[in-house]
């Protein structure tokens, strides 16, 4: 089995990915460290050492080629790592166990302008500045499956799959929906109307977004920028058919990192 490990060059110390390349060498599998991204294709299996942002990275490359990936954290919060930092030798064991669980977490395919964008955890619609609308607030048009579905009067409105639910509906005193769940959340951004709360819908939903006149969208996806949607465009969103596959522990083990987390 051929093992790459990708890490952050800021948050991960190069000693401690040799270090764990080492003992995987030791273990009779083929271990090499990298820091691009162009390398994660060479591999059967991934190991991510760093925050949320270098494993969103990582899995959207895997995603394209189908290769299991685990994460270490090195970032702060670490959301979307099955281990903490003292715990990276442990990571040797579940990516060497040919039989341990993977976890598909769905993706988002997003269409904008005659491109096509994946996003892991969520795609953002948000106002370019208070100018844009009265009182700083913009009108974003929803259609679900052909059917118009109202509008979201607010700074902007959060499309996030399950993985991205963890953050985006807590925040907004919404559910957080296990990875394997099959629903997508819509989330207003500081709404309007405190009425105003996330709505799930199936992820076998086609959902399209439109914005009215004298209006700019800015579209974020997983922290990078789309582009800049005016009156006329239209964003698509529906799953992607490829997702990011995991090797995980376990749902039970989920929900306790999930607990330690948060509080």
């Amino acid at each position: 089995m051929k093992v790459g490990i990708f890490y952050h060059e800021a948050q991960v110390p190069p000693a401690e990915a040799e270090e764990l390349a080492r003992t995987f060498i030791s273990r009779k599998a083929d271990a090499v460290c990298f820091t691009s991204e162009d390398e994660i294709p060479r591999v059967e299996r991934l190991v991510v050492l760093g925050g949320d942002g270098t494993v969103l990275h990582a899995a959207r490359k895997t995603a394209e080629s189908g290769i299991p990936l685990v994460a270490v954290n090195y970032g702060t919060i670490g959301f979307l790592t099955e281990f903490e930092r003292d715990e990276a030798e442990d990571v040797v064991e579940l990516v060497l166990d040919k039989s341990c669980r993977l976890l598909r977490r769905s993706m988002l395919q997003v269409g904008f302008r005659d491109r096509t964008f994946y996003c892991l955890n969520e795609l953002a619609l948000m106002r370019r500045n208070a100018l844009d609308a009265q009182n700083g607030l913009i009108r974003i048009l929803v259609t679900i499956d052909g059917s118009h579905a109202g509008e979201f009067i607010a700074d902007g409105l959060i499309v996030s799959t399950p993985t991205g639910s963890t953050a985006y509906s807590r925040s907004a005193g919404g559910s957080i929906m296990t990875p394997d769940c099959e629903t997508f959340l819509l989330t207003p951004v500081c709404p309007l109307s405190l009425k105003s709360r996330p709505i799930a819908c199936p992820d076998k939903s086609a959902l399209s977004f439109s914005v009215p006149e004298g209006v700019a969208v800015v579209l974020h996806g997983d922290g990078n920028c789309f582009g800049e949607a005016r009156c006329g465009d239209t964003i698509t969103v529906k799953k992607a058919e490829r997702a990011a596959i995991f090797l995980t522990k376990g749902k039970q083990d989920f929900f306790r990192r999930l607990t330690e987390k948060i509080n």
